[in-house]
C-alpha cells in the first residue's frame, strides 16, 4: 500500500465513495478517559491500495463518514469492533453495515479467541507490529509521524486477515455463524442501553442478602443513567466499592449518608441527595431481579461448563466462544436461553445441555 493520505475535506471523502471497492478495512481512534461516551478522534480506512486517515473533527466530516458506513455494497472489515461501533454511533449516528469482524472470525474459525490485532497479524502474516502509540492523544492536531504510521498499520493488514479467516470459515461451513454474530453485535450497539442487571457483574454482590442486592441494583442503575446523561465515567460518579458498602450497610437517613460521604475520600458528596433517593426508591422491575449464582449451583454450572468444553473441542473452537459462564448462569437460573446463546450456538449446545437442564429449563 502507498503512504497514508490525510483526508480533511468531506467532499474528497465522498468523491472516493463513488468508486469504492467491494470491501474496505476500517478502524478508529477515540478518547474515553474523561467521558462516558467515546469521542471519535480519527478514522482509518484501507481503500484498495490506499490508506486514508480521516479527520472526524472537521465540520461535516461525520456525515461523509456516515455515507461510507451506510454504503450497502461495501463490506467494512474491522477488528474487535464493539467500542468502535459506539464511537461511530455517537459521532455519525449510524453503524457500519455490512460488517466483518476479524477477531470474531478468527475465533469461529478455530484460530484463537479474543486475539488482539497485533497478535493475529503476527500469526497470519508473520509481521510484528509496534504498540508505541496505544495511549496517545489522538485529539491533538497535527498528529505526529509516529501516530500516523501506527494508525495506518491498524488497517494495513485487515484485508489479509479477512482473506485468511473467510477461507477457513467457508471451508468449515461457518460463514452463517459469523453473519449471525455480526447482526447481534450491531443490534447491541444500536440499542445503546445500559446493562439491565449490572449487579451481576460484581463478585461482591453474591455476598449481599436480597435487600442488599436490590439496593445495589438501584445504585448501579442510577449511576449508569447519570453517567450517560452527564457524559462522565461511571467511576467518577460512584465507584463500585462505595456502592457495595452503601448497599450492604445502608445509612439510616440522608444526613447519615452525607456524614458517611464526608468521611470517605474522593466520594461524590455533591450527589448525596441523588444517591439517597436512588438507594431508597424501589425499581419497577426489581422483583424480577436475578440473583448472582448461589453456592449451591456451582456443581450444576461446572457440569454445564464441562459439556460446553467437550462440544467446543469437538468443533475445534477456542474456550469461551460457545458460551461464557455468565450466560450459562443465566440459562440455569432463568430456564430460558438468553439472546446471546440463541441461533447457531443454541443449535450446537442444546443437545448436550438439555439433559443437564431438565426439568428446570423450558423450551425457551
Amino acid at each position: 500500500m502507498s503512504e497514508p493520505l490525510w483526508i480533511d475535506q468531506p467532499a474528497e471523502l465522498l468523491r472516493r465513495l463513488e468508486s469504492a471497492p467491494p470491501r474496505i478495512g476500517l478502524d478508529t481512534e477515540f478518547i474515553r478517559e474523561r467521558t462516558y461516551w467515546p469521542r471519535l478522534a480519527l478514522v482509518q480506512m484501507a481503500v484498495g491500495a490506499e490508506i486514508l486517515l480521516v479527520d472526524p473533527l472537521v465540520p461535516d466530516m461525520p456525515a461523509a463518514i456516515a455515507a461510507w458506513l451506510d454504503a450497502p455494497g461495501v463490506l467494512k472489515v474491522m477488528h474487535s469492533a464493539s467500542e468502535d461501533l459506539i464511537a461511530f454511533k455517537c459521532a455519525c449516528d449510524t453503524l457500519p453495515r455490512p460488517m466483518y469482524d476479524t477477531q470474531v472470525a478468527a475465533a469461529l474459525a478455530g484460530i484463537g479467541s479474543g486475539l488482539g490485532y497485533q497478535k493475529l497479524v503476527g500469526q497470519v502474516a508473520g509481521i510484528t507490529l509496534p504498540k508505541g502509540e496505544t495511549r496517545s492523544d489522538w485529539l491533538r492536531r497535527p498528529l505526529s509521524a509516529a501516530q500516523l504510521e501506527y494508525a495506518a498499520d491498524d488497517v494495513r493488514h485487515l484485508d489479509a486477515l479477512y482473506a485468511a479467516t473467510i477461507e477457513r470459515l467457508d471451508a468449515l461451513g461457518r460463514s452463517r455463524w459469523l453473519a449471525e454474530d455480526m447482526e447481534r453485535t450491531l443490534a447491541n450497539a444500536a440499542r445503546e442501553e445500559g446493562e439491565a442487571w449490572p449487579h451481576l457483574s460484581l463478585r461482591a454482590a453474591q455476598f449481599l442478602d436480597g435487600d442488599g442486592q436490590r439496593r445495589l441494583l438501584r445504585l448501579l442503575r442510577w449511576r449508569d443513567r447519570y453517567a450517560r446523561e452527564q457524559d462522565h465515567p461511571r467511576s467518577w460518579v460512584l465507584d463500585n466499592e462505595l456502592a457495595v458498602l452503601l448497599a450492604r450497610d445502608p445509612p439510616a437517613d440522608g444526613d447519615a449518608l452525607k456524614r458517611q460521604l464526608d468521611a470517605t475520600p474522593k466520594s461524590p458528596r455533591r450527589l448525596a441527595d441523588a444517591i439517597w433517593q436512588a438507594l431508597v426508591t424501589p425499581l419497577p422491575d426489581e422483583a424480577a431481579m436475578p440473583a448472582p449464582a448461589p453456592e449451591a449451583d456451582r456443581n450444576a454450572i461446572k457440569r454445564l461448563q464441562d459439556a460446553v468444553a467437550r462440544r467446543s473441542a469437538e468443533l475445534g473452537l477456542p474456550d469461551g466462544v460457545l458460551a461464557s459462564r455468565r450466560y450459562l448462569e443465566a440459562l440455569l437460573e432463568g430456564g430460558q436461553w438468553p439472546p446471546a446463546l440463541q441461533g447457531w450456538r443454541r443449535h450446537e449446545l442444546e443437545p448436550a445441555l438439555a439433559p443437564l437442564l431438565a426439568p428446570k429449563a423450558g423450551a425457551g
